[in-house]
């Protein structure tokens, strides 16, 4: 059952309690499967954003193709498939959350070979199939992944794996970004006395670039052989009992054949089952509730998508985004995150997701700011500096918001419903992006991202109230 944080119903945690979470396996274990986890995003989104604008694509070719990423907006589909289907083998010897994590990870590294071994120069559709692999991958490994930490820890300590995830995930996305470029651009052959051509593509050195990538998911496959499963919950073991207990009554009462009666139960367990628990638990106020889920992250989703290209067109080499990024994105991704869940769990989890919203809106006017600027190293530094330390923040808040939200008995399918409701509106809007940048350029572009972040606040506001108003999230 999804219950308050210690935080909001006993007062705040001493420093030295809220410190002392971070040192638990629970939580540690998160980095490296968090890494796992954010290490393909940007290379089926903003890395290949680069990769294909160097290539030649148009940018609205390029805004299109990130339709790809609503395979994470509609992995509420299949998750209670990952939530209830045991995996032949795997399943037996790893348990049901492992089973599902190293065998969305195999199909992951496929996926990524194919996307190294393909050029989309002269097989643009091939890339895309193997893209929508790696997406679709991805996506169930993110399933299977928010079930396990969901229930790896008590409620009150989601912040802190919220928080170490979040580092991991973005120490993930910063090697699928920077760590590409770094190894692509070297392996171009660009390297120079001056450092490195601003755009100059070769094929090979993506291919170079995204072998390493799929090499790098091993981190996740190692961290999912030698964690333990978690221990299944009586909430679990009671919507087994009541899903056996409809299979008899159906098969008895109407007559329905055995097999068909396991089905029909099943479906009502798995499928029907999480979003019914999710509507009588919160009533009308899930309403509120899944509109801030749909608009939190609005603003960075709809900006990212332009901002690799927004990076080659200011000239800007990839070394240097790969080293700026590597080392102050780096530095204040590890401090956003710390300090987003740290925060969190002394003085609860709302006010840091209200400060967390205006954080990223006002980080897209940074964007806005460079974009007249033309090629400013130092002022790129200060932009992903700000950005990455904002994103930290607001993300390790709204991790541990969704986990609040979730009854552990359907752990997988209601995360599932929420992070695909979370991306589902901004990865659609943000498939215009390049349409709106070629009209109106980049400037008008970030801060349109900025205004739309707007309205979170409102739904923030609203939802801390309802908040307060049923005592506890589960009410």
């Amino acid at each position: 059952m999804t219950g308050q944080s210690t935080s909001e119903t006993a007062g705040p945690r001493s420093w030295n309690d809220t410190l002392r979470v971070y040192a638990e396996p629970a939580t540690l274990r998160m980095l490296f499967l968090g890494f796992s986890a954010g290490l393909p995003l940007l290379l089926v989104l903003g890395t290949l954003s680069f990769r294909l604008r160097e290539a030649g694509i148009d940018r609205t070719t390029i805004g299109y193709l990130t339709w790809v990423g609503l395979a994470y907006g509609f992995k509420w589909a299949w998750a209670p498939l990952v939530d209830r289907l045991p995996l032949p083998w795997l399943t037996r010897a790893l348990g049901r959350r492992r089973s599902w994590l190293l065998a969305s990870q195999i199909a992951i590294i496929g996926g990524l070979l194919g996307m190294a071994l393909t050029d989309p120069v002269s097989a643009l559709q091939t890339l895309v199939v193997f893209t929508l692999i790696v997406a679709f991958a991805s996506a169930t490994q993110d399933i299977a992944l928010d079930a396990y930490r969901i229930e790896s820890a008590a409620i009150d300590k989601q912040a802190a794996l919220a928080a170490t995830y979040q580092t991991g995930y973005r120490l993930g996305t910063i090697w699928a970004g920077a760590g590409v470029l770094f190894i692509a651009a070297r392996a171009a052959g660009d390297v120079g006395a001056e450092g490195i051509d601003a755009t100059r593509y070769v094929a090979a050195a993506w291919t170079i670039a995204y072998l390493v990538m799929a090499a790098s998911i091993v981190v996740g496959v190692v961290a999912v052989l030698l964690a333990p499963e978690p221990a299944g919950s009586e909430a679990r073991a009671d919507i087994a009992a009541q899903e056996q207990a409809l299979a008899h009554r159906l098969h008895i009462d109407r007559g329905i054949s055995p097999a068909t009666a396991r089905l029909l139960a099943w479906l009502q367990a798995a499928v029907v089952g999480p979003f019914a628990d999710f509507i009588r638990r919160f009533r009308w106020h899930a309403l509120l509730l899944l509109a801030l889920i749909a608009t939190y992250r609005i603003s960075d989703v709809v900006m990212g998508v332009m901002a690799f290209p927004f990076y080659v067109d200011m000239g800007y080499s990839k070394d240097e985004v790969a080293a700026i990024s590597k080392v102050y994105g780096v530095i204040m991704t590890l401090a956003g995150a710390f300090v987003g869940g740290v925060l969190a769990l002394r003085f609860g989890v709302m006010r840091i997701l209200f400060v967390g919203a205006v954080l990223s809106a006002a980080s897209n006017l940074l964007f806005a700011w460079l974009a007249t600027r033309g090629h400013d190293p130092t002022g790129l530094i200060f932009v992903i500096s700000a950005d990455n330390l904002s994103q930290g923040i607001a993300s390790a808040a709204f991790i541990a918001y969704l986990s609040s939200l979730t009854n552990v008995a359907y752990s997988a399918t209601q995360y599932a419903l929420f992070s695909s409701v979370m991306l589902l509106l901004p990865k659609f809007i943000a498939g215009f992006s390049g349409s709106f940048v070629d009209a109106y350029g980049y400037v008008a572009f970030f801060h349109a991202t900025a205004w739309i972040g707007a309205p979170v606040l409102i739904l923030v506001w609203l939802a801390a109230r309802a908040r307060l108003a049923h005592g506890s999230p589960s009410q």
